[in-house]
């Protein structure tokens, strides 16, 4: 017997059903990015739907299709923290009682929102699938219904609406680029544009040190990831779902992957240059597109889809710093003198001959590896780029300085 899997006509019948309780995204072209990809590119924001993310389509689509007795039974789900915000929305939309799994390390802000929206949350594990080991027990233990992140046919067709608004927005899209975790969206997207479209390229983006599909796909069928370490925990999946991998397999031209310091430059430039908050996770494709810039041609118009914007302030605080350094607009210094009257006060002089900005100093005094006579200085300077930061870094060593540069490029 041939498994099912979801059809177009699934996809338009969710987007009918979803007309009534969200509305299309925004989808915004972006001149700086266009010029760096060499074709138009277009952001589509889903950063902006409602719960701060495109979770909400599917989640909604799945739970209005319980039946009455299964929705007084409640639901439970797994999430790192988009999905727990749209299972949570849509069961406040729908009247039902939702009990969200959240490993022990989800963003406080998502599980401010996912309780705000009127679900139970209970923290447990490491990862996501730490988190659905627990809920599927709950499923059997309680009765609930267990509402994947990604693995069920109504979710992946929920999330393919947004490819048909894609379709909508730029009808002559000739490369989507989606954020990839368990693939839902991603899959969603791929058939809903290839069933119009054909000749449309649809690729994935995964963070390199979460990336399953590469290795699933390599090995076949859906293969665990071992050891994510990621700062992009929507995406965090470490294995591709039974539902998911094979629409990925068949309709996918190809996955990406990006590191974290693309991804953090990637957030960054979207907050600067496209007034956009945008999470780790939703701003993937946009770190593939900067990663590859002046290496790869692009068939075009390109839509780079940012699948969410719920993102820990704190977290963005040091994401921020991160993506500086990593652009070279952000230099941290550690330099050994000798402990004398002045010697601080000159460093900070010579610092400000460079034009770098000095925001923080630290003067350390005592430590084991320090002579009697030595102190280690820490200074942390705002640059205009990596160019700037080299020029300070030889400024600095011609006058006599043993530099140690902290941080990415380090040396």
């Amino acid at each position: 017997m041939a498994t099912a899997t979801v059809t177009p006509d699934d996809i338009r019948a969710a987007r009918e059903l979803l007309s009534e309780v969200i509305a299309p995204t925004p989808m915004e072209h972006n001149r700086a990015l266009s010029e760096r990809a060499g074709v138009d590119v277009f952001l589509k924001c889903e950063n902006l739907q409602r719960a701060g993310s495109f979770k909400v389509r599917g989640a909604y689509t799945r739970m209005s299709r319980l039946t009455p007795e299964e929705k007084a039974r409640g639901v439970v789900a797994a999430s790192a923290g988009n999905h727990a915000q749209g299972v949570a929305l849509a069961a406040k939309m729908l009247g039902i009682e939702a009990r969200i799994y959240m490993p022990l390390g989800a963003p406080m802000p998502k599980i401010a929102a996912t309780k705000g929206y009127g679900a139970t949350v209970e923290l447990t594990g490491q990862t996501l699938e730490d988190a659905l080991v627990v809920a599927r027990q709950a499923e059997i233990d309680t009765g609930a219904i267990l509402i994947h992140p990604f693995d069920h046919l109504d979710i992946v067709a929920g999330q393919g609406t947004c490819g048909l608004e894609i379709l909508d927005q730029c009808p002559e899209v000739g490369t989507i680029l989606v954020s990839a975790g368990g693939g839902g969206l991603l899959a969603g997207i791929a058939m809903a544009v290839k069933d119009v479209r054909p000749q449309t390229k649809v690729y994935g983006v995964q963070a390199a040190q979460a990336a399953a599909y590469p290795l699933s796909l390599k090995e076949g069928r859906p293969t665990l990831f071992r050891n994510m370490a990621t700062m992009a925990d929507g995406i965090a999946v470490g294995l591709p779902g039974n539902v998911t991998f094979p629409l990925v397999r068949d309709l996918v031209d190809g996955i990406e992957v990006v590191s974290e310091d693309s991804l953090s430059r990637a957030l960054l430039f979207l907050l600067e240059r496209a007034k956009l908050v945008v999470e780790p996770a939703g701003a993937a494709a946009v770190a593939h597109l900067l990663e590859t810039q002046g290496t790869k041609t692009w068939d075009g118009p390109l839509v780079a889809v940012l699948s969410g914007g719920n993102i820990d302030p704190l977290l963005m605080l040091r994401i921020i710093r991160h993506g500086m350094t990593a652009a070279g607009r952000y230099l941290q210094i550690t330099v050994r003198v000798p402990d004398r009257p002045g010697r601080l006060a000159q460093l900070l002089q010579d610092c400000a001959e460079t034009d770098a900005n000095v925001v923080e100093v630290e003067h350390l005094r005592t430590a084991a590896t320090l002579d009697v006579h030595d102190v280690e200085i820490s200074v942390q300077l705002e640059t205009k780029g990596p160019v700037h930061c080299a020029e300070v870094i030889d400024v600095l060593r011609a006058k006599g300085y043993e530099v140690h540069v902290d941080g990415p490029g380090g040396s």
